[in-house]
């Protein structure tokens, strides 16, 4: 991430309780470096516990990345990334057309009943999955 990148990156993340006077132990490692190795794990697609041994622990990361995703920070940058993007292209933040699309999946056997069903179309029993994308030319637009 560069310097730039950064910069706008922590305006938008939560300012610790420690630093705010409010309590609580300092945090061992800094926003940013959590951030890179979060986009790491996305970019690379690989597991938590496969992290290179430059990056903090896993565990720490992970605990950090579930912490903002329940919170709904990962979401809000996601949404605030697509709508910015959009703008780019010239576009609204909200788009008018979409492409809808799914995907039927075999279940596995300990998987229950009441969770999956069965596509007659194209003979599977399991659990179907939808998507939706936006249809930014450039294919960047993941709405």
């Amino acid at each position: 991430m560069t310097e730039a990148e950064w910069q706008q990156m922590r305006r938008l993340l939560p300012v610790p309780a420690w630093l705010q006077g409010r309590g609580g132990r300092p945090e061992g490692y800094c926003h940013r470096q959590m951030l890179d190795t979060v986009r790491y794990v996305v970019d690379n697609g690989i597991k938590w516990a496969n992290l290179p041994a430059d990056f903090p622990p896993f565990k720490r990361v992970h605990a950090f990345a579930r912490r903002w995703q329940v919170t709904g920070l990962l979401a809000e940058l996601h949404d605030r990334l697509r709508d910015r993007v959009r703008v780019k292209e010239g576009r609204k933040t909200d788009p008018s057309a979409a492409v809808v699309d799914s995907q039927s999946v075999r279940a596995a056997a300990n998987i229950p009943r009441t969770t999956s069903g069965w596509d007659g179309g194209k003979n599977v029993a399991g659990r179907k999955r939808h998507v939706v994308v936006g249809t930014c030319p450039r294919g960047v637009d993941t709405s």
